[in-house]
């Protein structure tokens, strides 16, 4: 049997993967904007899928916190890039909701922190307010330098 021994350099960052983002859900992924109010704290809307299954050491990151300022990535307004830099994080990989908004800026903040990033393509999934727009957001993470798995 062999083991997994995770590398104290790499973390996944799992974006957005409340239930209001999932089918059923206030914005769920699949209907796109304009955007209702969704994943306010206390409801059930907030809470993460029932089938996310976190590891002990999983750190949970609240973003958005204010309802006056929407926030479209993981590192906006929060201290993961300290914490990750504290931790001697150099490469992160990146999965969740939604590939063309938060997934597209948490990626461009994690390159902009000197960060290597790597996108889970099988992990995410995009709004596409406008066909395409999903593929454009790939395009943009990998001109800032993240890389794309699978190719």
């Amino acid at each position: 049997m062999a083991q997994i021994v995770p590398d104290p350099n790499e973390a996944l960052i799992v974006v957005d993967v409340q239930r209001d983002f999932l089918p059923g859900g206030a914005l769920a992924v699949a209907h796109g904007g304009p955007w209702p109010p969704h994943c306010v704290a206390g409801t059930p809307g907030a809470e993460f899928a029932a089938e996310l299954k976190l590891p002990r050491p999983a750190i949970v990151v609240s973003k958005a916190e204010s309802p006056d300022a929407d926030s479209y990535s993981a590192f906006g307004g929060t201290d993961l890039a300290q914490q990750l830099e504290r931790r001697g994080v150099q490469r992160v990989y990146v999965g969740g909701l939604a590939t063309d908004y938060c997934v597209l800026n948490t990626v461009l903040d994690a390159r902009a922190a000197g960060l290597e990033v790597v996108v889970l393509r099988d992990a995410v999934r995009a709004v596409e307010v406008a066909p395409g727009d999903g593929e454009r957001a790939m395009a943009k993470m990998e001109q800032a330098g993240a890389r794309l798995l699978p190719a």
